[in-house]
């Protein structure tokens, strides 16, 4: 069993056969077709003569910043579901949130031939630009965004400035956002600043306060600032579960007493009590997008440089509702 046989039963050309071995542009019905004729006749192409006809290795290299992240574990999932449809690998370099160690991954990562990289960076920094300038391998950005460089990134701004409008309308006096630092573009900025646009409609002002992205640190910050207020909008999911926490070992009733919300969409904030209110950024759908984009610039085709994705409001039980 070789292309032609596989060309021959699909009705189809052997370049066809080959641009969907190779990860190239086929229409969804023709890929279907090839698909079938794989699984049922078992073939397996000669992944070494592949990579040395095609010049690739058929390899992606992901850069994340942490293990622990659901909103990562997700944009990684719908990545490599793709990936491995078009027969690609995965090589994922986890960075504990060293921005240097994210720098030195990308030229390791190309002296390992890598045919791409998808970079979720903790920060954009000179250094980044400098070794994406510098590498030949292409890149795209997922979750934060720079001029010229490929990126998909979620809706923050516009997220933000849905639940401060929420919070604006029932009318809360007391407000606070307990977020990230601004070292972070979209959480840290964007989000944040979406949040006080919303709220800034119903001449509302919040409070600002800064965690991390870890779920028992923003519950130490949260606990001095839980009696102050009516509500408080936190920067991710993770967040505002350490908020509930700190506002129940206070004995502080939510959401009679204090309204809580967050964003991400976390499988978690369904199953605590009360469900808290959010924001769902379709992660497995930015995996998945930001690959295929990687891959139809490893193949020359066009892409649009900026790729905003989409969300969704969940109204839980955790937002006292005037």
């Amino acid at each position: 069993m070789n292309i032609s046989d596989i060309a021959k039963m699909a009705r189809v050309s052997k370049s066809t056969v080959s641009r969907y071995l190779n990860g190239g542009s086929v229409s969804v019905k023709t890929r279907n077709k090839i698909d079938e004729i794989v699984k049922e006749t078992g073939y397996l192409p000669n992944q070494f003569a592949q990579s040395l006809k095609a010049k690739k290795t058929f390899m992606i290299g992901a850069i994340i910043p942490r293990l622990d992240s659901y909103a990562i574990n997700q944009t990684l999932e719908g990545a490599e579901k793709y990936l491995r449809k078009i027969k690609y690998q995965t090589l994922i370099v986890n960075t504990n949130q060293d921005k240097n160690l994210e720098v030195e991954a990308l030229y390791t990562l190309d002296r390992n031939k890598v045919d791409g990289i998808m970079l979720l960076a903790t920060e954009i920094t000179k250094e980044h630009i400098k070794a994406i300038q510098e590498i030949k391998a292409p890149v795209i950005l997922v979750g934060q965004s720079y001029e010229n460089i490929p990126s998909v990134i979620q809706n923050d701004f516009s997220a933000g400035r849905k639940i401060g409008e929420v919070f604006g309308r029932n009318d809360f006096k007391k407000v606070a956002y307990l977020g990230v630092e601004e070292y972070d573009q979209s959480v840290g900025i964007e989000r944040k600043n979406g949040v006080i646009k919303g709220l800034s409609t119903y001449h509302i002002k919040p409070d600002i306060y800064y965690t991390d992205f870890n779920l028992y640190h923003a519950e130490k910050a949260a606990r001095s600032i839980v009696s102050k207020y009516d509500a408080i909008i936190c920067g991710t999911d993770n967040i505002a579960l350490g908020v509930l926490k700190a506002a129940r070992d206070q004995d502080i009733e939510v959401p009679s007493q204090l309204s809580i919300s967050g964003f991400g969409g976390y499988d978690t904030t369904s199953i605590v009590s009360p469900t808290i209110t959010t924001i769902a950024f379709p992660y497995k759908k930015t995996g998945e997008i930001a690959s295929r984009n990687l891959i139809s610039i490893i193949n020359n085709e066009k892409i649009e440089i900026l790729q905003v994705m989409d969300f969704q409001f969940i109204e839980n039980n955790s937002i006292d509702v005037k």
